[in-house]
């Protein structure tokens, strides 16, 4: 089928003390770690690199400061990867077998086998008037948010040049665009995903960088959990609770110190080759609903 998932994401940062305590807080793993470099991984083994001093096979940052770099995908066998890295042509291979090059924007993209961990999820038990599946027994809180999984990748792009831009991963690599909103941006799908995207191009910004990477954990009490403790770990959050519109996940956005943001993300919208791609003239609204209070207006 080709690309699976995202398999790997590589920073260049400033602050490695800094970011290593923020994904730490996030709940990742973190596996290696040097004075230069870091790597952490996800529950079903994605990885996610920071480095201060990135190799020379990565291309130039496409904005100032912290930015991503490369994200790397993961492709279900060898005869895809080969089909794959023929149709983008120009590549280099690192040690590790990474097929690598650049997108049109200026992203580095990388090509390698999917090597997915198991991470079993068993959904909390609830209770509805007619639908009981907890009996006898109370909630207790998670405590500790441990992301399951990269589920998809946002990337800024510059307005001249979106539609080669989107061209790139739907005529090369084989991604389906899901929902096109013309003002906004193009949600797109990789061919061995069933979520309703794994990625955007974002060209409402008219500029080349990070937007963000969400990461999909089990339920809506994780996402607010893990917001909450990333705000007592003393992070920014970038956007209040809410339930997007296009994928219909409940997100929790915060400021990341590598670049961008990161996401909690969880119920989002799983899509099969019956759905076809919606075409937005104008931007829907970006969530079905937010957080709200009636301390919003009050003095703090």
């Amino acid at each position: 089928m080709g690309i699976q998932r995202i398999e790997s994401v590589t920073y260049s940062i400033d602050d490695l003390d800094e970011c290593v305590r923020f994904y730490e807080d996030f709940g990742l793993f973190l596996v290696e770690r040097t004075g230069e470099h870091a790597v952490f991984e996800t529950l079903t083994g994605q990885t996610l690199q920071l480095d201060t001093r990135p190799g020379p096979l990565l291309p130039p940052p496409v904005e100032h400061g912290p930015t991503l770099r490369e994200v790397v995908w993961g492709v279900d066998t060898e005869e895809e990867l080969d089909r794959l890295v023929t149709a983008v042509g120009d590549t280099r291979q690192s040690a590790d077998g990474v097929h690598h090059t650049v997108d049109e924007t200026g992203f580095g993209v990388g090509l390698t086998l999917a090597r997915p961990k198991p991470a079993p999820v068993t959904p909390r038990p609830a209770n509805s008037l007619g639908h009981v599946t907890r009996w006898n027994t109370a909630l207790e809180a998670i405590t500790r948010v441990r992301p399951l999984r990269m589920c998809h990748v946002a990337l800024n792009i510059p307005q001249a040049g979106k539609d080669e831009a989107v061209a790139f991963y739907t005529g090369r690599l084989g991604f389906r665009p899901t929902d096109v909103v013309e003002p906004m941006g193009v949600f797109m799908q990789a061919p061995g995903d069933d979520d309703q995207h794994t990625m955007l191009l974002c060209h409402r910004p008219d500029k080349a960088g990070v937007n963000h990477i969400a990461y999909e954990v089990p339920g809506f009490d994780d996402v607010v959990e893990g917001g909450n403790h990333m705000i007592e770990r003393g992070w920014r959050e970038a956007r209040r609770l809410g339930r997007h519109t296009i994928g219909s996940n409940v997100f929790r956005f915060l400021h990341a110190p590598s670049g961008g943001r990161v996401e909690y993300a969880a119920d989002m919208d799983r899509v099969d080759d019956s759905y076809e791609t919606r075409v937005h003239g104008t931007t829907p609204p970006h969530h079905i609903w937010a957080l709200r209070t009636n301390r919003d207006n009050e003095a703090s």
